[in-house]
């Protein structure tokens, strides 16, 4: 049986461990989506995860949702994470930047008045929060087909961009009720085009811009990340049948590009998950998203029972940064301060310590 502390080759990498540190939106970049020295710090302390995929970057000024993300797509930001990179690499680490388009959950006020564009022209429920306070979604303009190459254009440079920065590879946010889920959820595309209509029309626009990004990077520098009926952030998919044919569709569509690994936000014994996980044929991660992962022995049965190759956790990272450490060792284990979760400055993001090492 396989453990959670053996090494694992994973698309282009060897891997130390099987525990990924899972993508967190923190709201620390700096002015004009620049990841800033303290995120280097941030993810240096933390690279003895086999894995890091960084927080969601969007891959365009349109594509950013969220006050003080960073951005894939500038040479300043290039920079920034090259910072990161740097960082992570100098502890022996490996990391890969998740690229985010957020498409309908977004605002023009976290964004310099840019547009917001999504699959169909409906408004995520609920609010965002900005500079002014919480404000409704607006309604996004229905991307017309002629544009969807350029968007798919978007994601192949943030592709390239991680690679220039040193970065290992780039995740494909395919889930969560960003754009390309939003592509895939009946309740978010409405399009009568070649784009929707169907579970297969739905899926296409997301293995498009998978094929796009493993040719310009390599499919073993490229993974996905989805979430079948998870139903966030409106993007709802409530009719199991459609939901399988929708994400065997695009597992099919995607399988032969050799991916590095399908990140899945779900239950992996399910059988939706484990359908798709031999269809796909590659490393799994999964996460168990909104009840996480937050024990070693939790982690560690994933990985010996054979229904993941790794395990992607979250918020125990956050107050952790020596989590392998602890795990391995049956060390104590604090618990995060969700009021530093998003937004501010070092407290609650570089400030918590390693466990103390033992006396001799």
């Amino acid at each position: 049986m396989p453990d959670l502390f053996e090494p694992l080759t994973v698309g282009k990498w060897t891997l130390d461990n099987r525990i990924v540190m899972a993508p967190m939106t923190r709201n620390r970049a700096g002015a004009g989506g620049v990841p800033q020295d303290i995120t280097a710090t941030y993810y240096r302390q933390r690279a003895t995860a086999g894995l890091i995929i960084t927080e969601g970057a969007q891959p365009s000024a349109a594509g950013q949702g969220y006050l003080n993300t960073p951005g894939l797509h500038t040479p300043r930001q290039i920079d920034g994470w090259r910072r990161v990179a740097d960082a992570v690499h100098e502890e022996g680490g490996r990391i890969v930047a998740q690229i985010m388009h957020t498409g309908r959950i977004a605002h023009p006020d976290n964004k310099d008045g840019h547009e917001t564009v999504a699959p169909s022209a409906i408004a995520a429920p609920g609010e965002i929060f900005t500079a002014h306070g919480l404000r409704p979604h607006p309604v996004p303009r229905a991307l017309e087909t002629a544009e969807l190459p350029s968007v798919i254009g978007e994601y192949v440079h943030a592709a390239r961009s991680a690679v220039e920065a040193g970065l290992d590879g780039v995740e494909l946010h395919s889930a969560n009720g960003y754009l390309l889920h939003q592509f895939l959820a009946p309740s978010t595309n409405r399009r009568t085009d070649a784009y929707g209509g169907s579970a297969t029309a739905r899926a296409r626009f997301v293995i498009e811009v998978a094929h796009a990004v493993a040719e310009a990077i390599g499919g073993e520098r490229v993974g996905i990340r989805i979430s079948p009926a998870a139903n966030l952030h409106g993007a709802v998919e409530d009719d199991p049948a459609e939901t399988a044919t929708t994400y065997r569709a695009l597992v099919d569509g995607i399988a032969p590009l050799g991916l590095a690994y399908l990140h899945t936000i779900g239950d992996p014994a399910g059988p939706l998950l484990a359908g798709l996980r031999t269809r796909f044929g590659g490393p799994l991660v999964v996460n168990d998203g909104w009840v996480p992962v937050t024990d070693g022995s939790t982690a560690r049965r994933r990985v010996r029972s054979g229904q993941a190759d790794l395990v992607a956790v979250g918020r125990a990272f956050i107050a952790n940064p020596d989590l392998v450490w602890r795990w391995r060792n049956h060390a104590p284990v604090d618990e995060a301060d969700p009021a530093t979760f998003y937004g501010g400055d070092t407290r609650g993001y570089t400030d918590y310590p390693a466990h103390p090492a033992p006396a001799d």
